[in-house]
């Protein structure tokens, strides 16, 4: 068990001291759990770590393979039996509501202030620079005293419309997971809050954590091993062109988001699915889909 927990561990990208504080547990339990001081430690303690690491007790303790975490899944009749969602832009609205508030704060302008949040959000999303970080650099250069930009985050990020009816759609059908470019937290936060669909996910893929973002490769080789499937039974659902471009390299299905027309979006994501039509032509947003099949 020493070794399979330092496995998942190490995929999850977490060093041993992370997963400490996710699983609130003394660093010196999980070094001796890990090399096999401590050959039967508590089931809480087990229920604990594979809580924080998104996996299942039955895992941990070897009665179960990564591919039989859930029932046995459907193939799509394009091969997809995998599928994986972007967060913002896809399962929730955020950012033009958020830049608006903190402006209205701070008495700058929404450009101003998206200006800033762009310049480091590839940062904070890899996991180099904490949230503390972020909101002091922010408060700095806007003059406040002080920023949490998770609240206001919290405060205007919107579920998008029905997505909670497809993720429960998708997951009964086929694997499921996250893959999202994200501040360290906020994953966490907005499960417990419902703002995105609570369900129990075969894997999510948090930037911060695994210190990497889209479109970088290694987040989605961490992404497939995760899955346990093959790339070309990964289907990714993205509101970027440029992730979907760079998934699409390595052989994944990609289906476009549109989170303004997220009713279409949704039924062109079961049709997808229904149908075999994954992959499509790349066009800029604001053209019409040409499905294609490959």
């Amino acid at each position: 068990m020493g070794k399979r927990l330092q496995s998942v561990r190490q995929e999850a990208g977490l060093t041993q001291q992370a997963l400490c504080e996710k699983a609130n547990l003394s660093y010196s339990t999980l070094a001796k759990i890990e090399r096999g001081a401590i050959k039967s430690p508590s089931i809480f303690t087990i229920e604990s770590i594979a809580e924080a690491l998104n996996t299942t007790l039955d895992y941990l303790i070897g009665r179960t393979r990564t591919n039989d975490l859930k029932k046995s899944h459907q193939r799509s009749n394009n091969g997809v039996t995998f599928v994986y969602f972007d967060i913002n832009g896809c399962l929730v609205r955020f950012y033009h509501h958020a830049f608006a508030l903190l402006a209205e704060k701070s008495g700058k302008s929404p450009d101003t202030i998206e200006t800033l949040f762009w310049q480091y959000n590839d940062k904070i999303c890899r996991g180099e620079m904490t949230v503390d970080e972020f909101n002091q650099t922010l408060a700095k250069h806007l003059g406040m005293n002080s920023v949490n930009w998770v609240d206001y985050y919290i405060k205007t990020a919107e579920p998008v419309p029905k997505m909670s009816e497809l993720i429960n759609w998708v997951g009964e059908r086929y694997g499921i997971g996250l893959l999202s470019n994200i501040m360290p937290g906020l994953i966490d936060i907005m499960l417990e809050k419902g703002i995105i669909p609570k369900f129990s996910y075969d894997s999510i893929v948090d930037s911060s954590v695994v210190h990497t973002i889209k479109p970088e490769r290694k987040i989605y080789d961490l992404a497939t091993k995760k899955a346990g499937c093959p790339d070309n039974e990964i289907l990714l659902i993205d509101d970027s062109r440029a992730n979907l471009m760079a998934a699409a390299r390595l052989n994944w299905r990609t289906l476009w988001f549109d989170n303004f027309r997220s009713e279409e979006s949704i039924s062109r994501v079961k049709q997808a699915l229904e149908t075999g039509n994954h992959n499509e032509t790349l066009t800029s947003p604001t053209e019409e889909f040409e499905p294609a099949l490959s």
